[in-house]
């Protein structure tokens, strides 16, 4: 089983639930980067410290190498490569971190079916208050790489994922982000065998909303 690694919250606790199922192995991380900026694609993370996550949990990176304002048919054509290449050698489950948005289920399972696999979504459904809660008392730790700034004020960014930002969010706004009002990078947790060394940087706006936290290593 091959797992759809963002660097953040829901890759990481999607990542906990199949190793503790004792069901499956993770063979590889599956993570798009923007080649222009070498950084995780949407969460702005450098991909230096993506190298670090796949390291401590002693798993092999696969990127794809996607360009900014990626067209829709270049991203699937350079996926389903990927997906080609994971099924020649027998690998023919992708998992992913999705919560309850049934738009991208399924349009991943799309993908998946052209390419002869399909998904597994270890956190399907759950109650988003209660996961993020659980992710915390499990030990993570993570901060807010990027900030939707119609969702949150700019000020969340570069900020800990810890109960006072959960008691700091606004009212409508998903404990866990799903839609899209933060992305996360995971330093620290169960699922790696060492913290990643890490502080945050300069603040920057892209596209006049999002607020993106440099995360450097350290």
């Amino acid at each position: 089983m091959v797992l759809s690694w963002s660097g953040g919250k829901d890759s990481a606790l999607a990542a906990y639930h199949l190793i503790a199922s004792q069901k499956y192995s993770i063979a590889a991380l599956l993570t798009t980067v923007t080649e222009e900026y070498d950084r995780i694609s949407i969460h702005g993370v450098r991909r230096d410290l993506l190298e670090r996550q796949a390291d401590a949990m002693r798993v092999p990176l696969h990127a794809v190498m996607i360009p900014a304002e990626c067209p829709n048919e270049t991203y699937e054509a350079r996926l389903g490569r990927a997906l080609e290449g994971f099924k020649a050698r027998g690998i023919t489950k992708i998992a992913y971190g999705d919560l309850f948005l049934q738009d991208v289920k399924s349009y991943r399972d799309a993908q998946l079916a052209q390419a002869g696999m399909t998904g597994l979504y270890p956190l399907w459904m759950r109650d988003t208050d209660e996961l993020v809660r659980t992710f915390i008392a499990l030990g993570f730790k993570a901060i807010l790489a990027c900030v939707d700034t119609q969702a949150l004020d700019p000020a969340f960014a570069g900020r800990q994922i810890d109960q006072q930002l959960l008691r700091d969010l606004p009212q409508g706004a998903d404990p866990c982000g799903e839609n899209g009002e933060y992305h996360s990078f995971v330093y620290a947790g169960p699922i790696f065998e060492r913290e990643i060394a890490c502080r945050t940087g300069e603040r920057v706006m892209r596209a006049q909303r999002f607020n993106y936290c440099d995360i450097v290593a350290t």
